[in-house]
Formats: C-alpha cells, sequence, structure tokens
C-alpha cells in the first residue's frame, strides 16, 4: 500500500533507537526510549493559503528529521510502523 498525504502532512518512517550506551551498555527493549528520529518517505502537497495557493513544504522524500515525542498518528502500513506529522510537527532537519 501506498500512502499519499494530504496538505501539509508528511510520512515520517521512526529510526530506531540506540541498543547500546555510548558505554558499551546493552540497553533493554523496557529502557528504549521511544525514537524521536525519522526518515521522510512521503510528503503532502502544502498547505492551502487563503489565496487558493499551496505553500510548498521546505522538506524533501528521504531526508532525516527530528519530531516531537507525542506528536502524529502513529500508524501501521504493510506491518510497517509509521507516523503522519504535520509540517508544524517536524522540529529539524539534521544536514
Amino acid at each position: 500500500m501506498q500512502l499519499k498525504p494530504l496538505d501539509d502532512r508528511i510520512v515520517v518512517k521512526p529510526i530506531e533507537a540506540e541498543e547500546t550506551t555510548a558505554g558499551g551498555i546493552v540497553l533493554p527493549d523496557a529502557a528504549k526510549e521511544k525514537s524521536q528520529r525519522g526518515e521522510v518517505i512521503a510528503i503532502g502537497p502544502g498547505r492551502l493559503l487563503d489565496s487558493g495557493e499551496r505553500c510548498a513544504v521546505g522538506l524533501e522524500v528521504g531526508d532525516t528529521v527530528l519530531f516531537g515525542k507525542y506528536g502524529g498518528s502513529d500508524i501501521e502500513v504493510d506491518g510497517e510502523e509509521v507516523k503522519i506529522l504535520r509540517e508544524s510537527d517536524i522540529l529539524a532537519k539534521i544536514v
């Protein structure tokens, strides 16, 4: 199944959290925090302005982004977890 987000929504595939700490300690599943990084896999056409024009989204497919811990909606597509976020829920683009 393919997703085509509407308006300024963005589909992000979360990147798995680290399994070990910087000191080499292996973290169990219960101790891992929810990942706040992800890869953009689909982008909507942009928000509709009052003038009837679309405001372009400032991201591209393949970008790595940071998003809020509780932002967006978690869904499962073809057995894969993805998040659907608004452009305003994206905190930063990792360059």
